[in-house]
C-alpha cells in the first residue's frame, strides 16, 4: 500500500522536475536569442529595422517553448518600460515616444505568436540578418 504512493509521488516530483528544468533552459536560451537579435540591430545600423529584429528576437525565442516565450516578454517589457523612465530623465522624448513604443510592443507580440518576423523586414536589409 505506501509502495503506490511513494511511486506516484515519485513520478510527480521527476516530472515537475524535469518540466522546471526546461523551462529554465528555454529561458537562457530565448534571453540568448532576445541579445543576438540585439546586437544584430546594433550591427546592423539600419535605418527602420527595429521593428524587424524586435519580432525576430521575440520568434526565435519563443520557439523555444514556454520558457523562451516568457523571457521574450519580460526582456521585451522591461526594455519598453526602460525607455519610458530614461525619456523622464533626458527631459523630453528620446524618439522612441509612447507611439514607437506600442509599435515595438505590437512587433514584440507578432514575433512570440509565431508569425514571421519577415513581416517587418526593411528593404534593403542585407541578407545576413
Amino acid at each position: 500500500m505506501k509502495l503506490f504512493p511513494g511511486l506516484l509521488f515519485c513520478s510527480l516530483v521527476l516530472g515537475v522536475s524535469g518540466q522546471w528544468y526546461s523551462f529554465v533552459s528555454e529561458a537562457a536560451q530565448g534571453a540568448w536569442d532576445m541579445w543576438r537579435a540585439y546586437s544584430d540591430m546594433r550591427e546592423a545600423n539600419y535605418k527602420n529595422s527595429d521593428k524587424y529584429f524586435h519580432a525576430r528576437g521575440n520568434y526565435d525565442a519563443a520557439q523555444r517553448g514556454p520558457g523562451g516565450a516568457w523571457a521574450a516578454k519580460v526582456i521585451s517589457d522591461a526594455r519598453e518600460k526602460s525607455q519610458r523612465i530614461t525619456d523622464l530623465f533626458k527631459f523630453g522624448d528620446s524618439g522612441h515616444g509612447v507611439e514607437d513604443s506600442k509599435a515595438d510592443q505590437a512587433a514584440n507580440e507578432w514575433g512570440r505568436s509565431g508569425k514571421d518576423p519577415n513581416h517587418f523586414r526593411p528593404a534593403g536589409l542585407p541578407d545576413k540578418y
